[in-house]
Protein backbone atom coordinates (compact mmCIF):
# COMPACT_ATOMS: atom_id res chain seq x y z
CA UNK A 1 0.00 0.00 0.00
CA UNK A 2 2.87 2.35 0.73
CA UNK A 3 4.31 1.56 -2.72
CA UNK A 4 0.94 2.29 -4.34
CA UNK A 5 0.70 5.63 -2.55
CA UNK A 6 4.27 6.63 -3.37
CA UNK A 7 4.25 5.70 -7.06
CA UNK A 8 7.44 5.96 -9.09
CA UNK A 9 8.79 7.37 -12.36
CA UNK A 10 6.73 4.93 -14.42
CA UNK A 11 3.64 4.48 -12.23
CA UNK A 12 1.61 7.38 -10.81
CA UNK A 13 0.49 7.39 -7.18
CA UNK A 14 -2.78 5.54 -6.51
CA UNK A 15 -3.78 8.02 -3.80
CA UNK A 16 -7.53 8.64 -4.08
CA UNK A 17 -7.88 6.31 -7.11
CA UNK A 18 -9.51 3.20 -5.63
CA UNK A 19 -13.34 3.07 -5.52
CA UNK A 20 -13.78 -0.09 -3.47
CA UNK A 21 -11.70 -1.97 -0.92
CA UNK A 22 -12.83 -5.31 0.48
CA UNK A 23 -10.65 -6.98 3.09
CA UNK A 24 -11.02 -10.22 4.98
CA UNK A 25 -8.19 -9.91 7.54
CA UNK A 26 -7.32 -12.77 9.90
CA UNK A 27 -9.57 -12.75 12.91
CA UNK A 28 -9.06 -16.07 14.67
CA UNK A 29 -5.84 -16.22 16.65
CA UNK A 30 -6.05 -20.02 16.92
CA UNK A 31 -6.44 -20.62 13.19
CA UNK A 32 -4.29 -23.32 11.58
CA UNK A 33 -2.66 -21.81 8.51
CA UNK A 34 -1.01 -25.02 7.32
CA UNK A 35 -1.47 -25.97 3.69
CA UNK A 36 -2.02 -29.52 2.44
CA UNK A 37 -0.29 -30.24 -0.88
CA UNK A 38 -1.49 -33.24 -2.89
CA UNK A 39 1.33 -34.94 -4.80
CA UNK A 40 1.38 -38.21 -6.76
CA UNK A 41 1.08 -41.00 -4.21
CA UNK A 42 1.34 -38.80 -1.11
CA UNK A 43 0.20 -35.63 0.67
CA UNK A 44 2.57 -33.09 2.21
CA UNK A 45 1.51 -30.72 4.96
CA UNK A 46 3.31 -27.38 4.79
CA UNK A 47 3.55 -25.16 7.84
CA UNK A 48 3.27 -21.39 7.37
CA UNK A 49 6.36 -19.85 5.76
CA UNK A 50 8.75 -17.80 7.87
CA UNK A 51 7.13 -14.57 6.79
CA UNK A 52 3.63 -15.91 7.57
CA UNK A 53 4.73 -17.26 10.94
CA UNK A 54 6.26 -13.91 11.78
CA UNK A 55 3.23 -11.96 10.57
CA UNK A 56 0.70 -14.04 12.47
CA UNK A 57 2.75 -14.39 15.65
CA UNK A 58 3.38 -10.64 15.59
CA UNK A 59 -0.32 -10.04 15.00
CA UNK A 60 -1.34 -11.98 18.09
CA UNK A 61 1.65 -11.83 20.47
CA UNK A 62 -0.23 -9.51 22.88
CA UNK A 63 -3.71 -10.69 21.92
CA UNK A 64 -6.26 -8.19 20.63
CA UNK A 65 -4.00 -5.18 21.31
CA UNK A 66 -1.37 -6.60 18.89
CA UNK A 67 -4.04 -7.29 16.30
CA UNK A 68 -5.30 -3.71 16.42
CA UNK A 69 -1.72 -2.36 16.23
CA UNK A 70 -1.33 -4.40 13.03
CA UNK A 71 -4.64 -3.19 11.54
CA UNK A 72 -4.55 0.55 12.35
CA UNK A 73 -1.70 1.66 10.02
CA UNK A 74 -3.10 -0.53 7.24
CA UNK A 75 -6.58 0.99 7.56
CA UNK A 76 -5.06 4.49 7.54
CA UNK A 77 -3.29 3.69 4.25
CA UNK A 78 -6.50 2.26 2.82
CA UNK A 79 -8.33 5.49 3.57
CA UNK A 80 -5.63 7.41 1.66
CA UNK A 81 -6.03 5.09 -1.33
CA UNK A 82 -9.84 5.42 -1.45
CA UNK A 83 -11.42 7.89 -3.88
CA UNK A 84 -14.01 10.43 -2.68
CA UNK A 85 -16.72 8.09 -3.99
CA UNK A 86 -14.96 5.10 -2.45
CA UNK A 87 -16.19 2.47 0.03
CA UNK A 88 -14.52 -0.12 2.25
CA UNK A 89 -16.01 -3.40 3.51
CA UNK A 90 -14.17 -5.03 6.41
CA UNK A 91 -15.11 -8.69 6.83
CA UNK A 92 -14.82 -9.77 10.44
CA UNK A 93 -16.42 -11.98 13.09
CA UNK A 94 -17.04 -11.97 16.84
CA UNK A 95 -13.38 -12.34 17.86
CA UNK A 96 -12.39 -8.71 17.26
CA UNK A 97 -15.25 -7.15 15.29
CA UNK A 98 -16.50 -4.86 18.09
CA UNK A 99 -12.98 -3.53 18.77
CA UNK A 100 -12.36 -2.94 15.08
CA UNK A 101 -15.64 -1.03 14.78
CA UNK A 102 -14.32 1.59 17.22
CA UNK A 103 -11.06 1.88 15.24
CA UNK A 104 -12.94 2.26 11.95
CA UNK A 105 -15.15 4.98 13.46
CA UNK A 106 -12.01 6.89 14.36
CA UNK A 107 -10.23 6.47 10.99
CA UNK A 108 -13.17 6.85 8.60
CA UNK A 109 -15.49 8.91 10.81
CA UNK A 110 -18.70 7.88 12.57
CA UNK A 111 -20.73 9.77 9.98
CA UNK A 112 -19.25 7.64 7.21
CA UNK A 113 -20.39 4.36 8.77
CA UNK A 114 -23.08 2.91 6.52
CA UNK A 115 -23.98 -0.60 7.63
CA UNK A 116 -23.15 -3.52 9.83
CA UNK A 117 -24.09 -6.29 7.41
CA UNK A 118 -24.80 -9.67 8.95
CA UNK A 119 -23.91 -12.56 6.65
CA UNK A 120 -25.41 -15.97 7.53
CA UNK A 121 -22.54 -18.06 6.20
CA UNK A 122 -24.09 -21.45 7.04
CA UNK A 123 -27.42 -22.90 8.10
CA UNK A 124 -25.64 -25.64 10.06
CA UNK A 125 -27.43 -26.23 13.38
CA UNK A 126 -24.11 -26.58 15.18
CA UNK A 127 -25.56 -28.97 17.76
CA UNK A 128 -22.15 -29.50 19.38
CA UNK A 129 -22.12 -25.87 20.50
CA UNK A 130 -24.94 -26.47 22.94
CA UNK A 131 -22.63 -28.73 24.94
CA UNK A 132 -20.64 -25.56 25.65
CA UNK A 133 -23.80 -23.77 26.85
CA UNK A 134 -23.93 -21.25 24.02
CA UNK A 135 -25.83 -20.65 20.78
CA UNK A 136 -24.22 -21.77 17.52
CA UNK A 137 -22.28 -18.98 15.78
CA UNK A 138 -23.32 -19.03 12.12
CA UNK A 139 -22.64 -15.50 10.92
CA UNK A 140 -19.87 -13.05 10.05
CA UNK A 141 -20.13 -9.27 9.92
CA UNK A 142 -19.21 -6.82 7.15
CA UNK A 143 -18.49 -3.30 8.42
CA UNK A 144 -19.30 -0.93 5.55
CA UNK A 145 -17.76 2.59 5.58
CA UNK A 146 -17.31 5.28 2.94
CA UNK A 147 -14.71 7.98 2.34
CA UNK A 148 -17.39 10.71 2.10
CA UNK A 149 -21.07 11.31 1.43
CA UNK A 150 -20.37 11.10 -2.31
CA UNK A 151 -19.94 7.34 -2.31
CA UNK A 152 -21.06 5.33 -5.31
CA UNK A 153 -23.91 2.95 -4.37
CA UNK A 154 -26.26 0.92 -6.56
CA UNK A 155 -28.60 -0.95 -4.17
CA UNK A 156 -28.38 -4.68 -4.86
CA UNK A 157 -31.76 -6.33 -5.36
CA UNK A 158 -33.16 -9.83 -5.27
CA UNK A 159 -35.68 -10.83 -7.95
CA UNK A 160 -39.34 -11.26 -7.08
CA UNK A 161 -40.60 -14.82 -6.86
CA UNK A 162 -43.49 -16.35 -8.85
CA UNK A 163 -45.90 -15.96 -5.94
CA UNK A 164 -45.33 -12.19 -6.03
CA UNK A 165 -46.10 -11.93 -9.75
CA UNK A 166 -49.31 -13.96 -9.35
CA UNK A 167 -50.73 -11.14 -7.23
CA UNK A 168 -51.03 -8.95 -10.33
CA UNK A 169 -54.18 -10.67 -11.61
CA UNK A 170 -56.30 -7.64 -12.57
CA UNK A 171 -56.16 -5.71 -15.82
CA UNK A 172 -58.59 -2.92 -16.81
CA UNK A 173 -57.29 -2.94 -20.40
CA UNK A 174 -56.69 0.80 -20.11
CA UNK A 175 -53.05 0.58 -21.14
CA UNK A 176 -51.73 0.69 -17.57
CA UNK A 177 -51.13 -3.04 -17.37
CA UNK A 178 -51.62 -5.62 -14.63
CA UNK A 179 -52.18 -4.66 -11.00
CA UNK A 180 -53.46 -5.82 -7.60
CA UNK A 181 -55.19 -4.00 -4.76
CA UNK A 182 -52.59 -3.07 -2.11
CA UNK A 183 -53.15 -1.43 1.27
CA UNK A 184 -52.72 2.35 1.28
CA UNK A 185 -50.58 2.55 4.40
CA UNK A 186 -50.83 6.27 5.16
CA UNK A 187 -53.84 7.70 3.35
CA UNK A 188 -54.15 11.47 3.28
CA UNK A 189 -56.92 13.57 1.76
CA UNK A 190 -54.60 14.78 -0.99
CA UNK A 191 -53.34 11.30 -1.89
CA UNK A 192 -56.86 9.88 -2.00
CA UNK A 193 -58.06 12.74 -4.25
CA UNK A 194 -55.08 12.25 -6.57
CA UNK A 195 -55.69 8.50 -6.87
CA UNK A 196 -59.45 8.96 -7.28
CA UNK A 197 -58.83 11.26 -10.23
CA UNK A 198 -56.97 8.37 -11.91
CA UNK A 199 -59.51 5.72 -10.80
CA UNK A 200 -56.79 3.96 -8.80
CA UNK A 201 -58.24 3.85 -5.25
CA UNK A 202 -61.22 2.38 -3.37
CA UNK A 203 -62.47 2.18 0.21
CA UNK A 204 -63.18 -1.23 1.68
CA UNK A 205 -66.10 -2.09 4.01
CA UNK A 206 -63.69 -1.88 6.97
CA UNK A 207 -63.07 1.78 6.13
CA UNK A 208 -59.48 1.16 5.04
CA UNK A 209 -58.27 2.28 1.63
CA UNK A 210 -56.63 0.22 -1.14
CA UNK A 211 -54.86 1.41 -4.29
CA UNK A 212 -53.93 -0.17 -7.58
CA UNK A 213 -50.30 -1.30 -7.48
CA UNK A 214 -49.17 -1.74 -11.07
CA UNK A 215 -46.60 -4.31 -12.15
CA UNK A 216 -44.82 -1.71 -14.28
CA UNK A 217 -44.07 0.36 -11.14
CA UNK A 218 -42.54 -2.33 -8.90
CA UNK A 219 -39.02 -2.22 -10.38
CA UNK A 220 -36.76 -5.17 -11.04
CA UNK A 221 -36.52 -6.58 -7.53
CA UNK A 222 -36.56 -6.06 -3.79
CA UNK A 223 -33.62 -4.18 -2.30
CA UNK A 224 -31.53 -6.24 0.11
CA UNK A 225 -31.43 -5.20 3.74
CA UNK A 226 -28.46 -5.59 6.08
CA UNK A 227 -29.04 -9.27 6.90
CA UNK A 228 -27.92 -11.58 4.07
CA UNK A 229 -29.32 -15.10 4.38
CA UNK A 230 -29.20 -16.28 0.76
CA UNK A 231 -25.45 -16.93 0.26
CA UNK A 232 -23.64 -19.78 1.98
CA UNK A 233 -19.89 -20.34 2.29
CA UNK A 234 -18.02 -22.39 -0.30
CA UNK A 235 -18.38 -26.16 -0.01
CA UNK A 236 -14.86 -27.00 -1.28
CA UNK A 237 -12.67 -23.89 -0.83
CA UNK A 238 -8.97 -23.55 -1.63
CA UNK A 239 -8.62 -22.02 1.84
CA UNK A 240 -10.73 -22.79 4.91
CA UNK A 241 -11.69 -19.10 5.06
CA UNK A 242 -12.37 -18.64 1.33
CA UNK A 243 -15.45 -16.50 0.69
CA UNK A 244 -18.06 -17.40 -1.95
CA UNK A 245 -17.99 -15.50 -5.24
CA UNK A 246 -21.66 -14.48 -4.89
CA UNK A 247 -20.83 -12.55 -1.71
CA UNK A 248 -18.12 -10.52 -3.48
CA UNK A 249 -20.32 -10.09 -6.55
CA UNK A 250 -22.98 -8.38 -4.43
CA UNK A 251 -20.45 -6.06 -2.80
CA UNK A 252 -18.64 -5.17 -6.04
CA UNK A 253 -21.86 -4.49 -7.94
CA UNK A 254 -23.22 -2.36 -5.08
CA UNK A 255 -20.18 -0.14 -4.53
CA UNK A 256 -18.32 0.13 -7.86
CA UNK A 257 -18.92 0.55 -11.56
CA UNK A 258 -17.12 -0.77 -14.63
CA UNK A 259 -14.59 2.07 -14.55
CA UNK A 260 -13.68 1.38 -10.93
CA UNK A 261 -10.55 -0.05 -9.39
CA UNK A 262 -11.28 -2.67 -6.71
CA UNK A 263 -8.63 -3.68 -4.15
CA UNK A 264 -8.09 -6.43 -1.59
CA UNK A 265 -4.99 -6.27 0.64
CA UNK A 266 -5.59 -9.64 2.36
CA UNK A 267 -6.21 -11.47 -0.92
CA UNK A 268 -6.16 -15.08 0.33
CA UNK A 269 -7.27 -17.24 -2.59
CA UNK A 270 -8.05 -14.21 -4.78
CA UNK A 271 -11.86 -14.23 -4.79
CA UNK A 272 -12.08 -10.41 -4.91
CA UNK A 273 -9.90 -10.10 -8.02
CA UNK A 274 -11.48 -13.12 -9.71
CA UNK A 275 -14.99 -11.65 -9.33
CA UNK A 276 -13.86 -8.09 -10.19
CA UNK A 277 -12.29 -9.47 -13.37
CA UNK A 278 -15.54 -11.22 -14.35
CA UNK A 279 -17.50 -8.03 -13.70
CA UNK A 280 -15.19 -5.91 -15.86
CA UNK A 281 -13.51 -3.98 -13.03
CA UNK A 282 -9.80 -3.28 -12.67
CA UNK A 283 -8.31 -4.84 -9.55
CA UNK A 284 -5.30 -4.84 -7.22
CA UNK A 285 -4.60 -7.69 -4.79
CA UNK A 286 -1.79 -8.39 -2.36
CA UNK A 287 -0.93 -11.14 0.10
CA UNK A 288 2.20 -12.08 2.05
CA UNK A 289 1.80 -15.84 1.56
CA UNK A 290 3.35 -17.67 -1.39
CA UNK A 291 0.54 -20.29 -1.44
CA UNK A 292 -2.05 -17.49 -1.56
CA UNK A 293 -0.33 -15.79 -4.50
CA UNK A 294 0.08 -19.11 -6.30
CA UNK A 295 -3.60 -20.06 -5.95
CA UNK A 296 -4.65 -16.57 -7.03
CA UNK A 297 -2.46 -16.58 -10.16
CA UNK A 298 -3.63 -20.05 -11.15
CA UNK A 299 -7.27 -19.10 -10.54
CA UNK A 300 -7.02 -16.04 -12.80
CA UNK A 301 -5.31 -18.05 -15.56
CA UNK A 302 -8.02 -20.72 -15.22
CA UNK A 303 -10.80 -18.18 -15.83
CA UNK A 304 -8.93 -16.78 -18.87
CA UNK A 305 -8.36 -13.38 -17.26
CA UNK A 306 -6.94 -10.47 -19.21
CA UNK A 307 -3.14 -10.01 -18.83
CA UNK A 308 -2.14 -8.95 -15.33
CA UNK A 309 1.08 -7.93 -13.60
CA UNK A 310 2.53 -10.01 -10.76
CA UNK A 311 5.17 -8.28 -8.67
CA UNK A 312 7.09 -9.19 -5.52
CA UNK A 313 7.18 -5.94 -3.57
CA UNK A 314 7.48 -6.79 0.12
CA UNK A 315 10.86 -6.94 1.82
CA UNK A 316 10.46 -9.28 4.76
CA UNK A 317 14.17 -9.65 5.49
CA UNK A 318 14.73 -5.89 5.53
CA UNK A 319 11.85 -5.40 7.97
CA UNK A 320 13.16 -8.18 10.20
CA UNK A 321 16.68 -6.75 10.10
CA UNK A 322 15.42 -3.36 11.25
CA UNK A 323 13.77 -5.02 14.27
CA UNK A 324 16.85 -7.00 15.24
CA UNK A 325 19.72 -5.93 17.51
CA UNK A 326 22.11 -5.83 14.54
CA UNK A 327 22.00 -2.20 13.48
CA UNK A 328 24.30 -2.24 10.43
CA UNK A 329 24.52 -4.43 7.34
CA UNK A 330 28.17 -5.01 8.26
CA UNK A 331 27.16 -6.46 11.64
CA UNK A 332 24.61 -8.74 9.97
CA UNK A 333 27.04 -9.83 7.25
CA UNK A 334 29.62 -10.79 9.89
CA UNK A 335 26.99 -12.81 11.75
CA UNK A 336 26.07 -14.73 8.58
CA UNK A 337 29.76 -15.26 7.71
CA UNK A 338 30.41 -16.73 11.15
CA UNK A 339 27.33 -18.98 10.91
CA UNK A 340 28.61 -20.26 7.57
CA UNK A 341 31.88 -21.20 9.23
CA UNK A 342 34.07 -18.48 7.76
CA UNK A 343 36.02 -15.58 9.32
CA UNK A 344 35.09 -11.94 8.55
CA UNK A 345 37.90 -9.76 7.25
CA UNK A 346 39.22 -7.39 9.94
CA UNK A 347 37.94 -3.85 9.69
CA UNK A 348 40.49 -1.56 8.02
CA UNK A 349 40.61 0.72 5.00
CA UNK A 350 39.88 -1.12 1.78
CA UNK A 351 38.59 -4.19 3.58
CA UNK A 352 35.17 -5.42 2.32
CA UNK A 353 32.54 -5.13 5.06
CA UNK A 354 30.35 -7.96 3.74
CA UNK A 355 33.01 -10.62 3.10
CA UNK A 356 34.98 -13.27 4.92
CA UNK A 357 37.25 -16.18 4.14
CA UNK A 358 38.03 -19.84 4.84
CA UNK A 359 41.82 -19.93 4.86
CA UNK A 360 42.37 -23.66 4.45
CA UNK A 361 40.37 -23.96 1.21
CA UNK A 362 41.23 -20.45 -0.04
CA UNK A 363 37.53 -19.62 -0.28
CA UNK A 364 35.95 -16.17 -0.14
CA UNK A 365 32.44 -15.76 1.29
CA UNK A 366 30.31 -12.78 0.21
CA UNK A 367 26.99 -11.93 1.93
CA UNK A 368 24.47 -9.89 -0.05
CA UNK A 369 22.20 -7.29 1.60
CA UNK A 370 18.72 -8.35 2.85
CA UNK A 371 17.28 -5.37 0.96
CA UNK A 372 18.64 -6.51 -2.42
CA UNK A 373 17.70 -9.08 -5.05
CA UNK A 374 20.82 -11.11 -5.77
CA UNK A 375 21.40 -11.29 -9.54
CA UNK A 376 23.94 -10.92 -12.35
CA UNK A 377 25.73 -7.79 -11.09
CA UNK A 378 26.31 -9.27 -7.63
CA UNK A 379 27.74 -12.50 -9.06
CA UNK A 380 30.03 -10.64 -11.50
CA UNK A 381 31.39 -8.49 -8.67
CA UNK A 382 31.97 -11.63 -6.60
CA UNK A 383 33.98 -13.18 -9.46
CA UNK A 384 36.10 -10.03 -9.81
CA UNK A 385 36.59 -9.92 -6.04
CA UNK A 386 37.81 -13.53 -6.06
CA UNK A 387 40.24 -12.91 -8.89
CA UNK A 388 41.76 -9.65 -7.60
CA UNK A 389 41.47 -9.28 -3.83
CA UNK A 390 44.64 -9.93 -1.85
CA UNK A 391 46.35 -11.88 -4.62
CA UNK A 392 43.38 -13.96 -5.75
CA UNK A 393 41.44 -16.88 -4.27
CA UNK A 394 40.43 -20.33 -5.46
CA UNK A 395 36.63 -20.07 -4.94
CA UNK A 396 33.91 -17.59 -3.98
CA UNK A 397 30.61 -18.41 -2.27
CA UNK A 398 27.75 -15.88 -2.51
CA UNK A 399 25.11 -16.05 0.24
CA UNK A 400 21.85 -14.26 -0.65
CA UNK A 401 18.45 -13.58 0.91
CA UNK A 402 16.35 -12.76 -2.17
CA UNK A 403 17.06 -13.71 -5.78
CA UNK A 404 15.94 -12.58 -9.22
CA UNK A 405 13.66 -15.20 -10.78
CA UNK A 406 16.14 -16.13 -13.55
CA UNK A 407 19.09 -16.64 -11.19
CA UNK A 408 19.47 -20.27 -12.31
CA UNK A 409 19.85 -19.11 -15.90
CA UNK A 410 22.42 -16.49 -14.87
CA UNK A 411 24.51 -19.05 -12.98
CA UNK A 412 24.35 -21.42 -15.95
CA UNK A 413 25.56 -18.72 -18.37
CA UNK A 414 28.44 -17.70 -16.11
CA UNK A 415 29.53 -21.37 -16.15
CA UNK A 416 31.97 -20.92 -13.29
CA UNK A 417 32.66 -24.05 -11.20
CA UNK A 418 34.44 -21.90 -8.62
CA UNK A 419 31.37 -19.71 -8.02
CA UNK A 420 28.78 -21.15 -5.62
CA UNK A 421 25.47 -19.45 -4.80
CA UNK A 422 23.53 -20.44 -1.68
CA UNK A 423 20.31 -19.33 0.02
CA UNK A 424 20.41 -17.89 3.54
CA UNK A 425 17.63 -19.59 5.59
CA UNK A 426 14.50 -17.40 5.26
CA UNK A 427 13.75 -17.55 9.00
CA UNK A 428 17.32 -16.71 10.08
CA UNK A 429 16.57 -13.08 10.94
CA UNK A 430 13.71 -14.18 13.16
CA UNK A 431 16.19 -16.40 15.01
CA UNK A 432 18.65 -13.48 15.23
CA UNK A 433 16.32 -11.13 17.12
CA UNK A 434 18.85 -10.91 19.95
CA UNK A 435 22.59 -11.45 20.29
CA UNK A 436 21.91 -14.15 22.88
CA UNK A 437 19.99 -16.15 20.27
CA UNK A 438 22.87 -15.63 17.86
CA UNK A 439 25.35 -17.15 20.32
CA UNK A 440 23.08 -20.20 20.69
CA UNK A 441 22.98 -20.64 16.92
CA UNK A 442 26.77 -20.49 16.70
CA UNK A 443 27.04 -23.18 19.39
CA UNK A 444 24.40 -25.41 17.80
CA UNK A 445 25.90 -25.41 14.29
CA UNK A 446 22.42 -26.19 12.91
CA UNK A 447 22.15 -23.43 10.29
CA UNK A 448 22.07 -24.86 6.78
CA UNK A 449 22.59 -22.81 3.65
CA UNK A 450 20.61 -24.30 0.74
CA UNK A 451 21.12 -24.57 -2.98
CA UNK A 452 18.87 -22.53 -5.29
CA UNK A 453 15.85 -23.94 -7.10
CA UNK A 454 16.05 -23.85 -10.88
CA UNK A 455 14.32 -25.14 -14.00
CA UNK A 456 15.85 -26.62 -17.14
CA UNK A 457 14.20 -27.27 -20.50
CA UNK A 458 15.22 -29.61 -23.29
CA UNK A 459 16.50 -28.16 -26.58
CA UNK A 460 13.58 -26.38 -28.25
CA UNK A 461 12.44 -27.84 -31.59
CA UNK A 462 11.21 -25.61 -34.42
CA UNK A 463 9.78 -26.79 -37.74
CA UNK A 464 7.66 -25.48 -40.61
CA UNK A 465 3.95 -25.93 -40.23
CA UNK A 466 1.13 -25.72 -42.75
CA UNK A 467 1.74 -23.78 -45.95
CA UNK A 468 4.97 -22.17 -44.84
CA UNK A 469 3.79 -19.02 -43.07
CA UNK A 470 3.62 -20.77 -39.72
CA UNK A 471 5.96 -22.83 -37.58
CA UNK A 472 5.54 -25.35 -34.81
CA UNK A 473 7.64 -24.76 -31.69
CA UNK A 474 7.95 -27.64 -29.22
CA UNK A 475 9.01 -26.85 -25.65
CA UNK A 476 9.63 -29.67 -23.18
CA UNK A 477 10.55 -29.52 -19.50
CA UNK A 478 13.78 -31.30 -18.63
CA UNK A 479 14.36 -31.10 -14.87
CA UNK A 480 13.50 -29.14 -11.75
CA UNK A 481 15.86 -28.73 -8.83
CA UNK A 482 14.16 -27.53 -5.66
CA UNK A 483 15.61 -25.78 -2.66
CA UNK A 484 16.80 -28.18 -0.01
CA UNK A 485 13.84 -29.46 2.06
CA UNK A 486 15.65 -27.95 5.09
CA UNK A 487 14.82 -24.48 3.76
CA UNK A 488 11.10 -25.24 3.60
CA UNK A 489 8.56 -25.04 6.46
CA UNK A 490 8.18 -28.82 6.81
CA UNK A 491 8.51 -31.19 9.74
CA UNK A 492 10.78 -34.25 9.48
CA UNK A 493 8.02 -36.60 8.32
CA UNK A 494 7.00 -34.29 5.48
CA UNK A 495 10.63 -33.56 4.53
CA UNK A 496 11.10 -37.31 3.99
CA UNK A 497 8.00 -37.45 1.77
CA UNK A 498 9.29 -34.51 -0.27
CA UNK A 499 12.74 -36.08 -0.68
CA UNK A 500 11.10 -39.24 -2.05
CA UNK A 501 9.14 -37.22 -4.65
CA UNK A 502 12.27 -35.22 -5.58
CA UNK A 503 14.23 -38.42 -6.13
CA UNK A 504 11.48 -40.16 -8.10
CA UNK A 505 9.99 -37.38 -10.27
CA UNK A 506 11.14 -33.80 -9.55
CA UNK A 507 8.87 -32.34 -12.26
CA UNK A 508 5.87 -33.55 -10.22
CA UNK A 509 6.60 -30.54 -7.96
CA UNK A 510 5.68 -28.07 -10.73
CA UNK A 511 2.35 -26.45 -9.89
CA UNK A 512 2.06 -24.63 -13.22
CA UNK A 513 4.21 -23.45 -16.07
CA UNK A 514 3.73 -21.06 -18.95
CA UNK A 515 5.49 -19.97 -22.13
CA UNK A 516 6.19 -16.62 -23.77
CA UNK A 517 7.51 -17.52 -27.27
CA UNK A 518 8.51 -13.91 -28.04
CA UNK A 519 10.06 -12.74 -24.78
CA UNK A 520 11.38 -9.16 -24.90
CA UNK A 521 13.54 -9.54 -21.80
CA UNK A 522 11.27 -7.39 -19.62
CA UNK A 523 7.57 -8.27 -19.74
CA UNK A 524 6.50 -11.93 -19.72
CA UNK A 525 3.35 -12.49 -21.80
CA UNK A 526 1.94 -15.97 -21.39
CA UNK A 527 0.79 -17.58 -24.66
CA UNK A 528 0.41 -21.10 -23.27
CA UNK A 529 0.08 -22.55 -19.78
CA UNK A 530 -0.75 -25.74 -17.96
CA UNK A 531 -1.29 -26.40 -14.29
CA UNK A 532 -2.13 -29.21 -11.93
CA UNK A 533 -5.88 -29.97 -11.72
CA UNK A 534 -6.19 -28.97 -15.38
CA UNK A 535 -7.25 -32.15 -17.18
CA UNK A 536 -7.85 -30.46 -20.56
CA UNK A 537 -4.29 -31.31 -21.67
CA UNK A 538 -4.13 -34.73 -19.99
CA UNK A 539 -6.07 -36.86 -17.51
CA UNK A 540 -3.73 -36.53 -14.54
CA UNK A 541 -4.87 -33.95 -11.94
CA UNK A 542 -1.61 -34.21 -9.95
CA UNK A 543 0.88 -33.45 -12.71
CA UNK A 544 1.39 -30.85 -15.42
CA UNK A 545 2.04 -31.95 -18.98
CA UNK A 546 5.76 -31.90 -19.73
CA UNK A 547 5.62 -30.91 -23.41
CA UNK A 548 3.87 -28.07 -25.23
CA UNK A 549 3.44 -27.47 -28.96
CA UNK A 550 2.77 -23.89 -30.13
CA UNK A 551 1.72 -22.96 -33.66
CA UNK A 552 3.16 -19.50 -34.31
CA UNK A 553 3.65 -17.05 -37.20
CA UNK A 554 6.95 -17.76 -38.92
CA UNK A 555 9.79 -15.32 -38.18
CA UNK A 556 13.11 -14.98 -40.03
CA UNK A 557 15.03 -14.16 -36.86
CA UNK A 558 16.03 -15.66 -33.56
CA UNK A 559 13.08 -16.53 -31.37
CA UNK A 560 13.60 -15.85 -27.68
CA UNK A 561 11.48 -18.26 -25.63
CA UNK A 562 10.89 -17.76 -21.93
CA UNK A 563 9.50 -20.52 -19.71
CA UNK A 564 8.23 -19.68 -16.24
CA UNK A 565 7.39 -22.34 -13.65
CA UNK A 566 6.01 -22.12 -10.13
CA UNK A 567 6.38 -25.09 -7.80
CA UNK A 568 3.89 -26.37 -5.23
CA UNK A 569 5.53 -24.17 -2.55
CA UNK A 570 5.17 -20.99 -4.62
CA UNK A 571 8.81 -20.64 -5.72
CA UNK A 572 9.24 -19.29 -9.23
CA UNK A 573 11.92 -20.27 -11.75
CA UNK A 574 12.65 -19.00 -15.24
CA UNK A 575 14.47 -20.48 -18.22
CA UNK A 576 15.19 -18.48 -21.40
CA UNK A 577 16.18 -20.19 -24.66
CA UNK A 578 17.11 -18.61 -27.99
CA UNK A 579 16.24 -20.55 -31.17
CA UNK A 580 17.62 -19.66 -34.61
Amino acid sequence: MQALLAGDAETPSMRGKIDLIYIDPPFDSKADYRTKIHLPGTDIEEKPTAIEQFAYSDTWKDGTASYLRMMIPRLVLMRELLSEQGSIYVHIDWHVGHYLKVILDDIFGKDNFRNEIVWLRTNDTGAFKFKRKQFSVNHDVLLFYTKSNSNYFDPPKRPYDEKFYKKFRFNDNDGKGRYYWADLAKPSENSIKRLMAKNEVKQRKSGKWSYKRYLKNVGDGIAYHDVWTDIFRSSSPSYATQKPEKLLERIIKASSNENSIVADFFAGSGTTGAVAEKLGRKWIMSDLGKPACMITRKRLIDQDADPFIFQSIGDYQKEQFEKSEFRTIRDLAHVVINLYGATPFPQHEGSPSNAGYIKQSRTLVVVDSPSKMTGYNTLKRAQEFRNRYAGGWKKVVVLGWNFVSDIGQIISKLNDKNLEVLVIPPDLLDKLRTKAKYRKLIDSGKIRFSSLQYLTVKPVKKEDYGKGNQEKVTVELDNYVLLSPDALPLDEKNKKKLQDVMADDPLALIEYWSIDPDYDGEVFRSRWQDYRQNVANDNDPFKVVRKAELILPKENKKRRICVKAVDVFGFESVAVVEVK
